[in-house]
């Protein structure tokens, strides 16, 4: 079967239409995808910007804890140290107190020492 002038013309016109249609349909899936990437690219922004807005209030807070915790280590070894100190002045005192009432007690407790440390450092 031949086809005639006006099958011809028609099939003509109804693939254009379609053509128009798909094209029309191509546009469209053109525009969609468009649309879509800058909203993804917005959402990433958007998400981006929230990472870092945390990253940085992070940040400041591991700070302000370093900056707390050497202030308390400060203040631990300041009072250690008076600790110490107040040990130290204690034991002066109790010395003090035993030369004072046993004197020669003390001068013989103090050449003992002597001879033994003399001893040792010899051999």
């Amino acid at each position: 079967m031949s086809m005639t002038d006006g099958e011809a013309g028609m099939r003509n016109i109804a693939d254009k239409a379609t053509y128009d249609r798909l094209d029309k349909d191509v546009t469209a899936v053109k525009n969609d995808i468009a649309t879509l990437t800058d909203q993804i690219t917005d959402a990433i922004n958007t998400l981006a910007a929230a990472a870092t807005k945390q990253a940085k209030r992070g940040y400041k807070q591991a700070g302000a804890h370093v900056d707390t915790t050497v202030d308390d280590m400060s203040e631990r070894g300041s009072v250690m140290m008076d600790a110490a100190q107040d040990a130290a002045y204690s034991i002066e005192e109790t010395l003090e107190d035993v030369i004072m009432q046993r004197p020669l007690a003390t001068v013989g407790l103090a050449l003992g020492m002597g001879f033994l440390i003399g001893l040792t450092w010899r051999r």
